[in-house]
């Protein structure tokens, strides 16, 4: 991820006339001992956060984060905009806190604040961080200072169906359900989220985030609904702006039109006047005019600093048809996949879809045995879990009746194609298990904790939670008498692992395939 840019950082803090050696005035700082003594220890907290994330997660979200005060109980911290507080309280605060605790004894909380104009990093800078200090204010939502003019604000732009559109040329529909508020957010695609909020909020700035982002993914995991989210927060934040959205095919159609019309240029004079344009399913450019076509564009866009967002179910590595030149160019902002959904987010996913559906109507319900069946089936993509929402709503609609775990099976097993899943037994788990990292199956019973044996383990009580119906005492009875909470730690460190390792999550797609057939 990138640093936080020199203008978040730009802010002062209380200064004080004093005479210089030569009798000159100079600025210095006025700061009480309680301010010095939680920046000295906030310094040690801030490099044991680095240690304990990694660098790229301190550089993009801790970097600028100063300590302002501690009462004893509360380490009061603070960040330059509002994004960076909000995805610090929602990712890492018990990390902070963790953090805070070694050089903060007492304290109990950690309260994050967005710094005010004339507080922090600036305060050794002078007049010259006033123009950056404005800009970021500007870019955390701020107001301007009395006095100073500022433009009417853009009405809200409330999510409807529709297109957006440049100089007249449409492009694809826009779903309005696709938005940042009804994305599930889990760490298999927290990095993608992160990457399209920072390229929504920051486009129509001085400093944009990431040009191009690129976000890829097998079908259904979301990378569609981000790209329309980026449109719709964009459109909300300034209506004017000029963005585009276009599926491959729209591209080429469009294309292939002006080509009839023997009127190319038109159709390259379209994208001069543009802010953002978002590529989807970039991987159906076919026709080698159109691909000629789409890499002018492209690299016209970056040239001129536009902002370009790109979808596809593949790297831009694996994709034959780009030259290289596409292909660096589209590797060099952010690239981020988007993975498989984990058992956990596949029931945010299916609890967020049951709200959708009970805000439409409050009396409907699902039983948590149904949504544990729907999580533990349907491990595909999102469009399977919301597309068993749907049927079990209509279901419910006609009966007016509770939906029973026989009726979620039904429906399960419709979205199958009608073939029954066999039902897996953990016996099944630990045959694959034992046979694919060469361990006994008394070795995976025993009380043996060498890593050859516990990391096979641990893989197996994942697999065991994701793929039966069994409780966790349950499957630590079956994994050698163990207690719950070894098999919850389990499944955490596991989960943990996939989040940043590829190859983990194709190897447990591939013991998944093996023990379902």
């Amino acid at each position: 991820m990138q640093a936080i840019s020199k203008a978040e950082l730009s802010f002062s803090a209380p200064e004080r006339a004093v005479r210089g050696p030569s009798g000159e005035r100079a600025l210095v700082e006025a700061r009480p001992a309680e301010e010095e003594n939680a920046e000295g220890k906030g310094t040690k907290v801030r490099a044991l956060l680095r240690h304990r994330l990694g660098d790229d997660i301190y550089m993009s979200w801790f970097k600028a984060l100063e300590f302002d005060s501690f009462d004893g109980k509360t380490v009061k911290v603070s960040v330059p905009v509002v994004f960076l507080r909000k995805w610090i309280q929602s990712h890492y605060m018990d990390e902070l806190l963790k953090c805070c605790k070694t050089e903060f004894k007492t304290a109990q909380h950690v309260e994050v604040s967005v710094r005010q104009p004339g507080a922090g990093a600036s305060r050794n800078l002078g007049p010259l961080a006033t123009e950056p200090a404005k800009q970021a204010r500007e870019a955390a939502g701020e107001p301007r200072a009395a006095g100073i003019s500022e433009p009417a604000r853009m009405p809200v732009i409330r999510p409807v169906a529709g297109r957006t559109s440049v100089d007249g040329f449409e492009g694809s529909p826009l779903d309005p359900h696709h938005t940042f508020e009804n994305f599930v957010v889990g760490a298999s695609n927290r990095m993608a989220h992160a990457g399209a909020i920072q390229v929504a909020e920051t486009v129509l700035t001085d400093s944009p985030a990431f040009n191009p982002l690129y976000l890829y993914s097998s079908v259904g995991l979301g990378k569609t609904h981000l790209l329309q989210a980026i449109a719709w927060e964009v459109k909300r934040r300034a209506q004017n702006a000029q963005v585009l959205y276009l599926t491959a095919e729209r591209f080429r159609y469009q294309f292939v039109e002006a080509l009839r019309a023997q009127d190319p240029l038109s159709f390259k004079e379209k994208f001069r006047s543009i802010n953002m344009l978002l590529i989807d399913d970039l991987e159906f450019m076919q026709g080698e005019k159109t691909e000629q076509e789409f890499d002018h564009i492209i690299n016209a866009l970056l040239d001129g600093g536009r902002q370009v967002v790109v979808a596809s179910a593949r790297h831009p590595a694996q994709i034959e048809r780009l030259n290289e030149r596409m292909r660096s160019r589209l590797q060099r902002g952010l690239v981020a996949e988007i993975g498989s959904f984990d058992h956990e987010l596949r029931h945010r996913v299916l609890d967020q879809r049951l709200a959708e559906k009970q805000a439409a109507d409050p009396s409907f319900e699902l039983s948590r045995e149904v949504i544990e069946i729907l999580a533990s089936r349907l491990t595909e993509s999102g469009r399977e879990l919301e597309g068993a929402i749907n049927r079990l709503f209509l279901t419910w609609q006609h009966m007016r009746a509770p939906i029973t775990p026989d009726i979620a099976e039904t429906v399960v097993r419709d979205l199958f194609q009608g073939v029954e899943p066999r039902r897996i037994k953990i016996e099944d788990i630990l045959r694959i298990i034992s046979r694919h990292f060469g361990v006994s199956k008394g070795d995976l019973l025993s009380q043996r904790r060498h890593r050859s044996v516990v990391w096979p383990r641990q893989i197996g009580m994942y697999l065991a939670k994701q793929l039966t119906h069994r409780s966790l005492p349950e499957i630590g009875r079956r994994f050698g008498n163990r207690d719950h909470t070894t098999v919850l730690h389990a499944i955490r460190k596991i989960e943990g692992v996939i989040a940043g390792d590829a190859s983990l999550r194709d190897e447990i797609d591939e013991l998944k395939k093996l023990i379902s057939h």
